[in-house]
């Protein structure tokens, strides 16, 4: 497996991996609006937006987006394909990112976790795993130093 930075060629099965991944969740698969444009909804923002890789293949993805007037990023699209999930990717995918985001000198990530909760049982239980604390209902926070 590895992780690249976003490259048009695999917008189709990135989006493929993110319905899959709500399908599995129990969820109306929709297309984020957001996805049909990385380049410009994250990277030409200051963002940035990765893909975990196999054989060619997407299996996972994650981005990012800065809070104006504050330090703080915001991520997004963490998914991993159903058939992939607790096999150190998702984990990996959020280490690059926060990885990435020090060294931009961005001092802390929020994410913004769905409602309701059963749906989204995995998000809770993942990121308070990985350093993160609720900041207000939905909503957790991690201090990166």
């Amino acid at each position: 497996m590895e992780i690249i930075e976003f490259e048009e060629k695999y917008r189709d099965d990135m989006i493929f991996t993110v319905l899959s991944a709500k399908d599995a969740l129990g969820r109306i698969p929709s297309i984020n609006e957001d996805l049909l444009d990385v380049r410009k909804n994250y990277m030409d923002r200051g963002g940035m937006f990765w893909l975990a890789l196999e054989n060619g293949r997407v299996v996972g993805c994650v981005g990012y987006s800065l809070v104006p007037g504050s330090g703080d990023a915001v991520l997004h699209r963490l998914y991993v394909k159903p058939d992939r999930k607790r096999q150190g990717i998702g984990t990996a995918l959020l280490e690059t990112a926060e990885n990435y985001m020090r060294s931009r000198s961005i001092t802390g990530v929020r994410v913004h976790l769905g409602e309701p909760r059963e749906q989204w049982f995995e998000s809770y239980a993942f990121y308070p795993k990985h350093g993160y604390t609720e900041l207000e209902p939905r909503h957790m926070r991690k201090e990166l130093l």
